[in-house]
């Protein structure tokens, strides 16, 4: 039982990563002509597929000679929807040194989902203020609608993903923040 539900799970990967094993096989075999899927075709991403899948078809690489760069990655692009999103996990690192001016670069999610205080706090909403509002109970939802601040170590992380320009003082036109941006009878 638990060997014919093995084959069958082996079976239907193998219809899913076989265009990854001409890929992997081609990126081997032809390193001149794939110069271009450097950075596109990762090796430590597909080193465990490359050892299962190759060396189970070897009729394979012979037909993966006569691919040329512009075949290959229009078969990356076709398989790259059909991989899980484990493969690809989201990336917010902090860009130290940006390619045109070789300046810092902001972390956009972290302007998009907090707000900055003067005083060096960061506000936040409450997880899952939007998510699966029917089932909650009207108190509920009006918690979740809450600001809070962050922690000390969030608030030094997100001061970490953002510029200079991020942390000067802003005086808008009715700000519902004013008399918060200074902390006032709190050690520091």
């Amino acid at each position: 039982m638990a060997a014919s539900a093995f084959a069958c799970t082996v079976r239907a990967a193998s219809g899913i990563f076989r265009p990854l094993s001409i890929l992997a096989s081609s990126a081997y075999r032809n390193c001149s002509k794939n110069a271009c899927l450097s950075s596109a075709l990762s090796s430590r991403h597909f080193s465990h597929i490359q050892t299962l899948v190759v060396s189970s078809a070897p009729r394979l690489i012979t037909s993966v000679r006569n691919l040329t760069c512009g075949q290959t990655a229009t078969v990356l692009n076709r398989v790259v929807p059909l991989l899980p999103n484990v493969l690809k996990p989201p990336v917010r690192t902090v860009t130290y040194y940006s390619s045109r001016k070789g300046k810092r670069k902001t972390v956009k999610a972290a302007i998009y989902r907090f707000l900055r205080l003067h005083s060096g706090l960061w506000l936040r909403r409450k997880a899952g203020y939007k998510k699966k509002l029917w089932k909650k109970t009207p108190a509920r939802k009006r918690r979740l609608r809450e600001f809070v601040f962050c922690s000390k170590t969030q608030s030094k992380l997100l001061d970490k993903m953002t510029t200079s320009f991020w942390k000067r003082r802003n005086w808008y036109a009715d700000d519902l923040y004013q008399k918060y941006h200074d902390r006032t009878n709190l050690k520091v």
